[in-house]
């Protein structure tokens, strides 16, 4: 069943237009990334999504519900958690303090106190540092941290956006098994923006590539991953995961 699906999405910052009729679609249960250079349109997929930008045409539907006209705690409330770029702490609260801030419209105590226990189960290098003010914490701890309180949303469906940003090699990996457990054990359904191509399209289920502002190519995550352009252009040589700027697609290419 198809969760989330997006139609001709435009957003503009000002006059500047970000998206030029975006379309995808993400299947419940499904992990699919979102792949592209600097300033090709990733990050305001996802705010377009959370409600955080407003597109200026298109539709967006979650659950058989149009959200593109809804306020961001509206959207959080129909299922949709949002873990953005540079994961925008309380650097001032606790980390426990943030992870309860995702619970804010929940209203189910103890359940919310068996979701913050499942977190530090996931991240157990929070549990001791849960009184710890998150400003002092690494920026993997704060990369859990922000992951973290998303979690306490209990959405059905995640926006990851960069969750590999500044992290070790080895935080990486820890990250993205930890996404991945999330999928596979609860059923969370997730939207993956992500430079670290290899990773993003190894854990993915299908994958779309923006360029400027439109969808320049799509298609299962282990087809991209061997597609010559996504080799060539997007992986590098020697399957560095860094993105190139200078090619360009000239039609939407996908795979069914």
């Amino acid at each position: 069943m198809t969760l989330l699906s997006l139609s001709n999405v435009e957003t503009s910052y000002g006059p500047i237009s970000a998206l030029q009729s975006v379309s995808l679609e993400v299947k419940e249960g499904s992990v699919v990334a979102v792949l592209g250079a600097n300033g090709a349109g990733k990050t305001t997929v996802l705010k377009s999504i959370s409600g955080v930008m407003d597109p200026s045409r298109g539709t967006i539907i979650f659950a058989g519900q149009e959200i593109h006209r809804k306020e961001p705690d509206h959207i959080m409330a129909q299922g949709i958690a949002h873990v953005p770029e540079g994961r925008e702490l309380f650097p001032q609260l606790t980390v426990r303090e943030n992870l309860q801030m995702g619970a804010y419209l929940r209203r189910d105590r103890q359940e919310i106190q068996r979701d913050l226990q499942l977190v530090y189960k996931y991240f157990p290098a929070l549990k001791g540092r849960h009184a710890t003010l998150a400003g002092k914490l690494s920026g993997g701890e704060q990369q859990m941290v922000a992951i973290g309180r998303a979690l306490m949303a209990k959405p059905r469906l995640l926006l990851l956006d960069e969750p590999s940003l500044g992290l070790s090699p080895k935080l990486v990996q820890n990250i993205f098994t930890i996404i991945e457990r999330i999928r596979n054990q609860h059923g969370v359904t997730i939207l993956l923006v992500e430079q670290n191509a290899q990773m993003a399209l190894s854990l993915a289920d299908y994958g779309y590539v923006l360029q400027v502002g439109r969808v320049v190519l799509e298609g299962p995550a282990d087809t991209l991953l061997n597609h010559s352009d996504i080799q060539e252009y997007y992986l590098g040589t020697g399957h560095e995961s860094q993105f190139h700027s200078g090619r360009k697609w000239k039609r939407r290419k996908q795979w069914r």
